[in-house]
């Protein structure tokens, strides 16, 4: 059997949710650990909200500041073009050029500039634009992961509190869907299959895990015990070799695993995880 079987056989050491909180120790109350979550989720709204705030607040300020430039941009253009036409009429007098020439070229040099102001600033413009629109995605997509996110954590405190096994992987199953190819929920899933005797399912699931994330501690100790199940010795003590090797805590319940029974009396096993009676709080 799995983790979860031999923690129900030992109640006094219940078993931990994941690898993290068997190091930790005592198991936070359900109230506290509801009001955590709510208060995770109002604070990523607030967040979220504020980023919603920001890009806003921040958006005004470039439009406005890319409006006075053209403004600017318009004025410089206009005094320029009233200096030309001054210092063309003087050298009008003087000789140089009729003023139906100067007024031409200065039309014409006016235009031209105009011309490259306007493309200029529509570049940006369209810079500002296509940076909003990913902004506004972005935000978008952050909203859908949150949204994913707080769904998720309901499933998982619905599967803490399942006590049938093919209920357990209905709820696992609708996590997956919501993040496929997510290592805990697929660990977890070999640790239900396991229990309703599913050897060769919980095998197949446990590499999947392992293929993503291949020192995954969880994971090789269901595939350990799923191959303990199969009769698989050898594999099974190298699987459990590499899972107490990355998580220390594993050994204890190794000990007290049913699925190992088999493998009790094998040297290697003894040295892997001790024998049961050096563990007093062990029911042999």
């Amino acid at each position: 059997m799995s983790v979860a079987a031999t923690a129900q056989q030992a109640p006094a050491e219940p078993r931990p949710e994941s690898e993290s909180e068997i190091e930790k120790g005592p198991v936070i109350s359900q109230f506290r650990e509801n009001w955590i979550l709510g208060e995770l989720r109002s604070i990523r709204q607030d967040m979220m909200e504020y980023r919603n705030d920001m890009n806003r607040i921040v958006t005004d300020r470039e439009l406005e500041v890319a409006d006075k430039a053209m403004g600017y941009a318009t004025n410089t253009v206009t005094y320029f073009f009233y200096l030309i036409a001054g210092a063309a009429s003087i050298l009008a007098l003087v000789g140089w050029s009729t003023i139906r020439d100067l007024k031409d070229n200065i039309r014409v040099y006016a235009e031209k500039e105009m011309s490259r102001l306007t493309v200029e600033y529509e570049s940006r413009l369209a810079d500002l634009e296509q940076e909003l629109r990913q902004k506004s995605r972005t935000i978008a997509e952050n909203q859908e992961e949150i949204e994913r996110t707080n769904e998720i954590h309901s499933l998982w405190l619905k599967a803490s509190k399942e006590t049938s096994y093919k209920e357990k992987i209905e709820l696992y199953d609708r996590i997956l869907e919501l993040r496929p190819d997510d290592p805990e929920a697929l660990a977890w899933k070999a640790d239900a299959a396991l229990e309703l005797g599913e050897q060769r399912w919980a095998l197949s699931l446990c590499d999947r895990v392992l293929e993503v994330d291949e020192d995954n501690a969880h994971a090789l100790y269901q595939r350990a015990c799923a191959w303990a199940g199969l009769g698989e010795t050898d594999n099974a003590l190298n699987d459990l070799q590499q899972a107490v090797s990355i998580s220390d805590a594993l050994r204890r319940h190794a000990r007290a695993e049913e699925m190992f029974v088999p493998l009790r009396d094998l040297e290697r096993f003894q040295e892997l995880v001790g024998r049961p009676e050096d563990d007093p709080e062990i029911a042999l």
